[in-house]
């Protein structure tokens, strides 16, 4: 049996290709983004340890916090895993975005808000690739 592509086919096919590109441009950004933002946390700079004193949970959130974001940059890099990374970082966002207002009342929430939306985006996108991914943990 031979496979015919038609031009509706494949005009469909260039833009859902043209998106997965600019997708994964921004997940390699972002991925690089958190992945520098790890490491201060990681290595114990000033900064970060007085930010996190002022939270008042404690230095191991901040160890917490920069595993979790390096791990998630990580993740943004591997195909079958970026969509569970994406969700995580957004979940680090949000609990950074009521941190940030409630207790810091920093305005770096207008960072950490349109941050939470895109790694959701991302997740939503990758949600294909997460479903499978929970297929294969189950079998």
């Amino acid at each position: 049996m031979a496979t015919t592509t038609t031009r509706a086919q494949a005009g469909n096919a260039r833009p859902r290709s043209h998106a997965n590109t600019l997708l994964w441009a921004v997940q390699i950004l972002l991925a690089a983004v958190f992945a520098v933002a790890a490491v201060p946390k990681l290595a114990g700079a000033h900064s970060a340890t007085v930010m996190f004193s002022q939270i008042g949970a404690g230095q191991w959130l901040r160890y917490l916090v920069g595993a979790a974001e390096l791990a998630g940059a990580i993740g943004l890099l591997i195909p079958r895993l970026a969509g569970l990374a994406a969700a995580g970082l957004a979940a680090d966002m949000a609990g950074a975005t009521v941190i940030n207002i409630a207790i810091l009342h920093s305005a770096a929430a207008l960072m950490t808000v349109p941050l939470c939306a895109a790694f959701a985006l991302i997740a939503r996108s990758r949600r294909d690739q997460t479903m499978s991914l929970a297929a294969a943990i189950r079998r």
